[in-house]
């Protein structure tokens, strides 16, 4: 015979088993005495058994009742527990949050915000998978990641893409370089200067943006090698190899040997640094990521 057994009926039980009186027992519990002698009757009931022994004093646990208390306390206690683990998944306090980031995109606001959103949440697992555009992409409509990073995102449908950060050109020279000694570099000044391009990848991306900015003013674009990351790229302008036009967030690689100078370009004014995630994904730690993101993003 199946028995149904209600949390309240465990809650008034263990009141009553602790109190010994049903007088202490009800107060205890804020209700009255006739509920409480009504639910222990119901309880006793399902059970199929005597739980108490009644006494002008109060009540004492009969053995059957002696057995139920312990498991009673433990599943209040789970019960207990389960409410709150459930409470905290629905505000994203809990569950996983997976990124995918690109490249340079560790050098970057994004290391900074996941430290914060990890402080602010330590029981949200973090997994961070180094991804390109189109990886990002494909992850996202197979739930690998949830959140993605990058620039130059394209339109979808089915993504969402909010900015991040926005991030001005810089160039980067070797020690000595003659346009070193310029306080900020153009395009013109790069005319014909042996450069340095990333990352060399058929999306649409930094070089086809640096690319169309040649195009536009009529300066001879001069592209020597083509590297697929910016720590190769920055190494080789540091060791002679030519010079590159990059984000401000390079700099952050510090290579000895390396000068770094403003751009001023009107089609190189800045660049975005994005988010991208699935639009119909309704996760509560996605919701909390994206807050910080919203509330943070003109701290960094």
């Amino acid at each position: 015979m199946e028995v149904i057994i209600e949390l309240k009926q465990l809650r008034f039980f263990v009141a009553l088993a602790e109190e010994r009186n049903f007088g202490r027992a009800a107060e205890r519990l804020h209700i009255t005495q006739p509920p409480l002698t009504r639910t222990i009757q119901a309880l006793e009931s399902e059970v199929g058994t005597p739980l108490f022994i009644r006494t002008p004093k109060g009540a004492m646990l009969t053995p059957a009742g002696d057995l139920l208390l312990e498991k009673a306390r433990q599943l209040l206690i789970l019960s207990t527990e389960a409410a709150e683990q459930a409470r905290q998944a629905a505000q994203g306090y809990t569950g996983k949050l997976n990124v995918g980031i690109f490249s340079s995109g560790v050098l970057n606001v994004i290391p900074q915000l996941l430290a914060a959103f990890h402080s602010a949440r330590p029981e949200v697992k973090i997994g961070i998978y180094s991804m390109s555009k189109t990886q990002q992409l494909i992850a996202l409509r197979d739930k690998s990641i949830t959140i993605g990073f990058n620039r130059l995102v394209p339109t979808e449908a089915d993504i969402a893409v909010d900015w991040v950060r926005r991030e001005p050109f810089i160039v980067a020279l070797y020690d000595g370089h003659p346009l070193s000694a310029k306080h900020t570099i153009t395009l013109e000044d790069l005319d014909g200067e042996p450069m340095i391009m990333y990352p060399n990848a058929p999306v649409y991306g930094l070089m086809q943006v640096i690319t169309s900015a040649f195009l536009r003013e009529g300066v001879n674009l001069n592209v020597t090698q083509q590297v697929d990351d910016v720590l190769t790229c920055i190494a080789l302008v540091a060791n002679r190899f030519g010079v590159s036009i990059t984000t401000e967030s390079a700099e952050q690689l510090r290579l000895p040997g390396v000068v770094w100078r403003p751009l001023s370009c009107r089609y190189l004014k800045h660049i975005e640094l994005n988010c991208l995630y699935r639009r119909d994904d309704t996760s509560p730690v996605l919701a909390a990521f994206l807050s910080l993101i919203r509330a943070t993003r003109h701290a960094f």
